[in-house]
C-alpha cells in the first residue's frame, strides 16, 4: 500500500471537486484526489469553443451507448455518452447551462424514501455553491439566488436578438417569462427565459475554476491526475466489508495504491461511478462472474435504472436571425480560421504575406478575442445554447414539468454534424453544404422530454478497466416517452410559428423521411413523422444520471449498501433525474456530501448551511 489519506476521492469533476475542496478547509484533514484527466486546456475556458472539447481524448472519455429505440439515422449507429476527463470533469465540458431543477424533483426524491433531500432541504446547498450576477435580462427572482458562492452563474453579454425572440415566441405560445430557478418554475403553466449558464466575467465556470484551482496549493491535498482507477480496496472481515483504498493505474502504466483512513469517496459519474463498484466486485453476482469478476458484496442495482434526456433538434433556416459560424470563428480569435477547415494558413508563420481581406479578417478575429479576453463580452461568451422553455405536457409526471425546449442561436456545420453529433449532413438536408454555409444563419429548437420512464444500464464488458463498460441508454423502451416527444415537438413547432416577425417557417424535414412520409414542404408534419424523425435523429442530452440511487445502491447519506467507509457523491444517487440540465444538481450533490462526511467524522468546514 501506497500513502495513507483520510480521504481518497475518485474523480475530480462536479462533485468531486466541490467534495475534495470543501474537506481540505480542515487543515487536520489529508486528502487525495484521483483524475484520469489533466487540467483543462485554454479553450475549455472559452464558452464558444465547447464543441471543440468533445470528441477528443485528451478532455472526453468518448464513450459510445447503444440508443435502444432512438438511433436510426446515427453515424455507426451509437449514441455519443462525452463525459469530461480533465480537472473539472463535465462541468468542463458540458454547455453550461445552470438549473436546479423542478422543485418537485426533490419533494418525489424525499416521498420515495430519499430523507433529506426535499427542495427545501437542498436548497442551502445550491445557494452556497451559487455567485449570481444579477441581470434585468433574466427578470431573476431575488429571494432564491445567491452572489457570494464560488461558481459563477450569469447570462453573455451582449444578450443575443435571437435568443431574445425564441423567449418572445414563447410567450406568445403561453410560457410567460420569468426566473425558472426561483418560484416561477412553480407556475403550472410553465416559464421561458434565457440561460442562466455557469460563467463569470464571460468565461467557464467549472468546478475546478470555482473550487479546486483556489485548492491547489493547500498542503492537505494531493491531486494525482493522469489516474486510471482500477478498483476499490475491499476487506472482508467476517460479514462486515471495509473500503482501504484504490488501487489506480498511472499515465505511465505503473500500478499504485492508495489508502484511506476514514473513507473513499466515488465521484466518478453516472458512467464512472458504477463501472468502477463493478470493477470491485459491487454488483450483480451473475453479471460479474460471466466477466471474471469476483462479487464481494451482491448488489443488483449497481448500473441498473440508469436516466437520460432526449433532444430532437428542429432545425429552421434563419438568415439575419441566428449567428452564422463565419462570425462564431471570427469571435474564437484567428486560431479557428485556420486551414483545412478556414481561409488562414495552417502554420501562422505563413502569415506574412496575406492578402488584404485574409489579413482584415485575422485583424478583425484578433480584434474581438481580445474584446472577449480583457472583458468577458462578445460573441465568444456563451457556447450559443442561449435560451430556453419548461411546461407540462399534461400527460402525467404531475409533481414536475415534463418538458424542456432549448434553444440553440446557430447551426454549426457539417463536419461539427456528422463529427461531433454523428448526424450525417448528407442524409438529414437536401443540399448540407448550402444549407449549412457558414455565411448564412440557422437556429436550432431543442424539445426535450425531461422525465423519461425509459430506463437503461451501465454493466461490464470486461475485467479490464481500460476497456469502457457497455452502455444500453434504451430510450423509447417505454411507449409513454414517445409520446412525450411528439407533444413537446408540437409546443416546439408553434413556438417557431409565433417568431417575431412572423413565424420561422417550417423546419428542415430529412428528405427521406419526408417522402416515407408523404410530406410537402409547408404542410403540418404528422405525429408519425415526428416520431419517426425522433427515432431516426434525437440526441443525448448529456445528462445520466441515477446508475447508484439513493434507496438501492447507497442509502440517504450516500453511503454504499453492505460497505463501510465507501460512499458515491455525483449525479448517479439521483433518484430519478431532475427536469433540467444536471450540473447544478450535480455541484449541490458535492456540497451536501461534503457536509455529511463532515458531520459524521467531525471535519470543519468553514459553513455548514443543512
Amino acid at each position: 500500500m501506497g500513502s495513507t489519506y483520510d480521504y481518497v476521492i475518485v474523480g475530480a469533476g462536479s462533485a468531486g471537486a466541490v467534495v475534495a475542496a470543501r474537506l481540505t478547509e480542515d487543515p487536520e484533514v489529508r486528502v487525495c484526489l484521483l483524475e484520469a484527466g489533466g487540467p483543462p486546456p485554454p479553450a475549455e475556458l472559452v464558452p464558444a469553443a465547447v464543441a471543440s472539447l468533445q470528441n477528443n481524448p485528451a478532455t472526453d472519455w468518448m464513450f459510445n451507448g447503444d440508443p435502444g429505440g432512438v438511433g436510426k439515422g446515427l453515424v455507426g449507429g451509437q449514441m455519443m455518452v462525452p463525459r469530461g476527463k480533465m480537472l473539472g470533469g463535465s462541468s468542463g465540458l458540458n454547455y453550461m447551462a445552470y438549473v436546479r431543477g423542478h422543485p418537485g424533483d426533490f419533494d418525489s426524491w424525499a416521498a420515495g424514501g430519499a430523507e433529506g433531500w426535499s427542495y427545501d432541504e437542498v436548497l442551502p446547498y445550491f445557494l452556497k455553491a451559487e455567485g449570481f450576477v444579477d441581470s434585468p435580462e433574466l427578470h431573476p427572482d431575488r429571494e432564491m439566488h445567491a452572489h457570494n458562492g464560488p461558481v459563477g452563474v450569469s447570462v453573455r453579454q451582449p444578450i443575443l436578438r435571437a435568443s431574445t425572440q425564441f423567449v418572445e415566441a414563447a410567450g406568445a405560445a403561453g410560457l410567460k417569462q420569468g426566473d425558472y430557478n426561483g418560484r416561477d418554475r412553480l407556475d403550472p403553466e410553465g416559464v421561458a427565459s434565457l440561460f442562466q449558464t455557469t460563467t463569470k466575467d464571460g468565461r467557464r465556470s467549472s468546478t475546478f475554476h470555482a473550487y479546486l484551482e483556489p485548492a491547489m496549493d493547500r498542503e492537505n491535498l494531493t491531486v494525482v491526475t493522469g489516474a486510471l482507477v482500477e478498483r476499490v480496496l475491499l476487506e472482508a472481515d467476517g460479514e462486515v466489508v471495509r473500503a482501504t483504498g484504490v488501487a489506480y493505474r498511472t499515465e505511465h502504466g505503473t500500478h499504485e495504491e492508495v489508502a484511506a483512513g476514514t473513507e473513499v469517496v466515488l465521484c466518478a459519474g453516472a458512467i464512472g461511478s458504477p463501472h468502477i463498484l463493478l470493477l470491485s466486485g459491487v454488483g450483480a453476482r451473475d453479471e460479474l462472474a460471466a466477466v471474471g469478476v469476483d462479487c464481494v458484496v451482491d448488489l443488483p442495482d449497481v448500473g441498473r435504472h440508469l436516466k437520460d434526456h432526449l433532444h430532437t433538434p428542429l432545425m429552421f433556416a434563419a438568415d439575419g436571425i441566428g449567428e452564422t459560424m463565419t462570425d462564431v470563428a471570427m469571435a474564437l480569435g484567428p486560431d479557428a480560421l485556420r486551414a483545412p477547415a478556414g481561409p488562414l494558413p495552417a502554420d501562422p508563420a505563413d502569415d506574412v504575406d496575406l492578402p488584404e481581406p485574409l489579413a482584415a479578417a485575422k485583424a478583425e478575429a484578433e480584434r474581438r478575442i481580445g474584446e472577449w479576453f480583457t472583458t468577458g463580452r462578445g460573441l465568444a461568451s456563451s457556447s450559443l445554447y442561449d435560451a430556453v422553455a419548461f411546461f407540462s405536457t399534461g400527460l402525467g409526471d404531475e409533481h414536475t414539468h415534463d418538458a424542456q425546449i432549448g434553444f440553440l442561436a446557430t447551426g454549426y456545420t457539417p463536419p461539427i454534424w456528422e463529427a461531433v453529433f454523428r448526424l450525417p449532413p448528407s442524409a438529414f438536408f437536401e443540399d448540407p453544404e448550402s444549407f449549412l454555409d457558414p455565411t448564412r444563419g440557422q437556429v436550432v429548437v431543442l424539445p426535450n422530454p425531461v422525465q423519461p420512464h425509459s430506463e437503461g444500464s451501465v454493466t461490464l464488458a470486461s475485467a479490464d478497466p481500460a476497456v469502457p463498460p457497455r452502455i444500453d441508454l434504451n430510450y423509447f423502451d417505454d411507449p409513454h416517452d414517445v409520446r412525450v416527444m411528439i407533444a413537446v415537438m408540437r409546443r416546439a413547432l408553434e413556438i417557431a410559428k409565433a417568431w417575431p416577425g412572423g413565424g420561422l417557417g417550417g423546419p428542415v424535414i430529412p428528405p427521406h423521411l419526408a417522402q416515407a412520409h408523404g410530406h410537402e414542404v409547408g404542410s403540418e408534419p404528422s405525429d408519425a413523422l415526428l416520431e419517426d424523425l425522433a427515432r431516426h435523429y434525437a440526441l443525448t442530452v448529456y445528462h445520466a444520471t441515477s446508475t447508484c440511487r439513493i434507496g438501492e445502491v447507497v442509502d440517504p447519506r450516500l453511503r454504499v449498501h453492505g460497505i463501510e467507509a465507501l460512499r458515491v457523491a455525483d449525479a448517479s444517487v439521483m433518484p430519478n433525474v431532475v427536469s433540467g440540465n444536471t450540473n447544478a444538481a450535480a455541484i449541490m450533490i458535492g456540497e451536501k456530501a461534503a457536509e455529511l462526511i463532515a458531520t459524521d467524522h467531525g471535519v470543519h468546514l468553514h459553513e455548514l448551511v443543512g
